[in-house]
């Protein structure tokens, strides 16, 4: 599905963090596929100039790679810095992590720097981009939550805590945004084909339900914003179940599926794991 995006609202240039793979790295190709410029930024050098490289030839369009780990203090200095000179009219903060488990077998520490990571690298990038963009009167800012945070996911619970965050933010700036002629859009993304399938243990081909593309899951989100909606939930099943499936069992049916995956993926790394008996 291609969505066509308006040069002289979100453009002549876009930046999309997390575009080193997956769906950040999918936001970017089809942004590419309207001519608008990108900024790619993730923290892994090689794969950025991959995509890079991609999108110019395949897209005839200028690309800039910013190497930062937005996990670390400083980083929008870095982003500023590396942007200054650009006229950006669309965002993508699309940049997290997750460390699925049970809450009191993970770290504490781990848990309070994944917070950090997935809460203020959204917060600084809207407030600073979204600043850039009330300026010019026009573009659009897309944060990238997760379907059914605010019931809680169970196995991912400090995960899911910092996307609630994400989608409250997002939809309030939506409102405020809004008389700016800045469009605010939450994508709230559900379970997508991308490796970090592999990092929770999950087979697609074992799923009850067939995971979503990610050209599925971007093109649905950039659909929202071009029609200035406040969050999308990808997917026609994924709205259906979002909309009739109380909280409750939603939260039965993420803890069952992850429970399953995390369970496989400690049973077959123990079977790799050397007998020193």
């Amino acid at each position: 599905m291609r969505v066509a995006l308006d040069k002289k609202r979100f453009g002549p240039w876009a930046l999309v963090t997390g575009a080193s793979s997956g769906i950040g790295k999918e936001f970017a190709r089809q942004i590419a596929a309207s001519g608008i410029n990108v900024v790619l930024v993730a923290r892994r050098e090689s794969l950025l100039d991959e995509v890079g490289q991609g999108l110019a030839k395949g897209f005839n369009v200028r690309h800039r790679n910013v190497v930062a780990d937005l996990s670390q203090e400083g980083f929008l200095d870095k982003l500023a810095e590396a942007t200054n000179d650009l006229d950006i009219g669309l965002v993508v903060s699309n940049a997290g992590t997750g460390n699925p488990g049970e809450f009191l077998k993970l770290d504490r520490q781990l848990l309070e720097e994944t917070l950090r990571f997935n809460t203020m690298s959204h917060l600084g990038i809207a407030h600073y981009f979204g600043g850039k963009l009330a300026e010019r009167r026009r573009g659009g800012l897309i944060l990238v939550g997760a379907m059914g945070a605010e019931n809680g996911i169970p196995c991912m619970a400090n995960d899911g805590g910092a996307k609630a965050y994400v989608h409250s933010l997002g939809e309030a700036l939506h409102y405020e945004f809004k008389p700016l002629g800045v469009y605010v859009t939450v994508l709230a993304a559900g379970v997508t084909n991308t490796a970090v399938l592999d990092k929770f243990g999950i087979d697609p081909k074992t799923m009850p339900m067939k995971p979503m593309s990610v050209e599925q899951c971007v093109s649905e989100g950039l659909i929202g914003l071009l029609k200035d909606r406040s969050r999308i939930v990808p997917g026609r099943l994924n709205r259906i179940m979002n909309a009739l499936v109380p909280a409750s069992l939603a939260r039965k049916m993420l803890a069952d599926l992850l429970g399953k995956g995390l369970a496989s993926k400690a049973a077959a790394a123990k079977a790799r794991a050397p007998d020193n008996g």
